[in-house]
């Protein structure tokens, strides 16, 4: 018996001063600085999960779609650089929004107030994201993959005996 309390003590000291190691050797702060986001994207897809094995309210839908979605922008920040929230703060409001939404979306009571505030507020956000987004190179972006789409559509159309087109045949 003594032996396997002594087994237990061995691999915990030995666990301890791996871990006090690679805090020194500055494993813990790295990844402190690259995934910190995660503190905050982890509890809002938690509350997700909570909600959708019904294990709580539809309230809990509210702080779980802003966690979530600024999780999500954090760690995009933190990946590519700070300097793309000057363009990418109205995100900040989608976050609300996108929380509000669900919780009308999946609460058993009428939510017509919440739900069109969660529209228009997500709107909003939109429009000012394409605002902010203005001076940037995105909308570059936006044009090649509409011109991309028009062009795939005119060519789709020419094949007219072809009835595995995402349109069905119209």
């Amino acid at each position: 018996m003594s032996s396997n309390k002594d087994m237990k003590l061995g691999i915990f000291i030995a666990a301890a001063g791996l871990i006090i190691l690679l805090g020194k050797l500055g494993v813990f702060g790295f990844l402190g600085r690259a995934l910190w986001p995660l503190v905050i994207l982890i509890p809002g897809l938690f509350l997700h999960v909570l909600f959708f094995s019904r294990r709580a309210s539809a309230a809990v839908l509210i702080p779980a779609g802003i966690l979530t979605v600024y999780g999500l922008l954090l760690g995009f920040c933190n990946m590519w650089g700070w300097e793309y929230m000057r363009h990418l703060w109205p995100v900040l409001l989608l976050g609300v929004a996108v929380g509000l939404y669900e919780y009308a979306f999946y609460s058993a009571g009428r939510n017509g107030g919440i739900t069109a505030f969660a529209v228009i507020l997500g709107v909003l956000s939109l429009v000012l994201l394409v605002f902010s987004m203005i001076g940037t190179g995105v909308f570059y972006l936006l044009g090649i993959l509409l011109v991309a789409a028009g062009i795939w559509l005119m060519l789709g159309r020419r094949k007219q005996g072809s009835r595995k087109k995402w349109n069905g045949g119209w």
